[in-house]
């Protein structure tokens, strides 16, 4: 049976061929939007873990720190440190802004400004930390590189340093700048931070502030994409089914052309089962060579997603046990055929 199973996928080798590119092609959408998941959730953990917080105070009533702007008096930072339970606190502005860059368009960027050598600043990849009012450490999706500027609240300031893979909201850069240079930006030069990073557990906090962790800040700064990722999610489950229903379509047509072929097995001894598993069998290595297929493909569309996109290392491991299950679900559809073949069909005419 083994033998009558290759036979027929190199005799149909082009209809086979056709599936696995289609198949193949629809697994590789499915890791790329796996990857968009993944990443979606991985630049909100790295932006984080760069101000190397314990904890983020912002204002009771208001959302996270990435996703309000709620003011607090600068003069609370002094209060906070002097808290039982902290080691250290700094005031940080956190804002989206338009940035302006020559010759090129308007662009969005996630502002962070923090005291230059304190907690909330990012040490870059390439390049120098901010050290000054006029200068900016920025991830490369801004485009720019070390010694070019661009200009933010009428003021321009320097790229000193580069980061990558730091950035929000499905790929917006974030800039690091000086606190002073952010409250001008945002605040006119008031002395207004809108959240405060903690070293340690605070025992207690003054009245109108709450601290949130930085698994809730995680959790509250994918809120605006909630609905996004979920989108994503669904149409992932929706390239499986797509992929499901090309190699159901090539089995089920393989199947009506077999069926002389079913009646002529059976005829010499071959029951149902086998033949079913056989027509199974050929589901499965079609979906599993569609799946090398789409991790070849996956690494060309990739430039198609001006999103991060960051495959999951779990995600390659199941791509085959998954085009085993729809390799197997697939071949339901030929299990009609390998079952009501007439032997008797072995015996008449051509």
């Amino acid at each position: 049976m083994l033998a009558i199973t290759f036979a027929d996928l190199r005799m149909r080798f082009r209809q086979f061929f056709i599936a696995v590119v289609g198949a193949g092609v629809t697994f590789a959408l499915a890791l790329l939007l796996s990857g968009m998941v993944s990443g979606f959730h991985n630049e909100i953990d790295r932006t984080v873990a760069s101000a190397e917080a314990d904890g983020w105070v912002v204002q009771s009533g208001t959302s996270g720190p990435f996703t309000s702007t709620s003011g607090i008096p600068g003069s609370t930072v002094s209060e906070l440190a002097s808290v039982e339970g902290i080691d250290d606190a700094s005031g940080m502005v956190l804002s989206l802004q338009s940035v302006f860059r020559e010759g090129r368009d308007p662009f969005r960027i996630m502002m962070i400004g923090a005291d230059v050598g304190r907690p909330g600043q990012v040490t870059p990849d390439e390049g120098e930390p901010v050290g000054g009012d006029d200068e900016a450490v920025a991830d490369e999706r801004l485009g720019l590189e070390i010694g070019e500027t661009f200009t933010l609240g009428g003021s321009e300031f320097e790229i000193v340093g580069l980061v990558s893979g730091l950035t929000m909201l499905g790929g917006t850069p974030n800039a690091w700048i000086s606190l002073p240079a952010a409250q001008d930006a945002l605040f006119q030069g008031e002395d207004i931070v809108t959240t405060i990073v903690v070293q340690g557990e605070p025992e207690a906090l003054p009245d109108g502030l709450v601290v949130m962790t930085n698994d809730e800040v995680e959790e509250d700064s994918l809120g605006p994409m909630k609905d996004a990722v979920s989108s994503v999610d669904a149409s992932r489950y929706l390239m499986w089914a797509v992929a499901t229903i090309i190699v159901a379509a090539l089995i089920y047509v393989s199947a009506l052309q077999r069926t002389r072929d079913f009646a002529v097995l059976k005829a010499v001894g071959a029951s149902s089962t086998s033949l079913f598993l056989g027509v199974a069998l050929q589901a499965v290595l079609v979906c599993l060579a569609a799946a090398a297929f789409a991790f070849a493909v996956s690494g060309f569309l990739r430039p198609l997603y001006k999103v991060p996109v960051e495959v999951p290392g779990t995600a390659y491991l199941l791509t085959p046990l998954i085009a085993i299950g729809v390799g197997l679900l697939s071949s339901l559809v030929a299990l009609r055929q390998a079952v009501k073949a007439d032997p008797a069909l072995a015996f008449g005419g051509s």
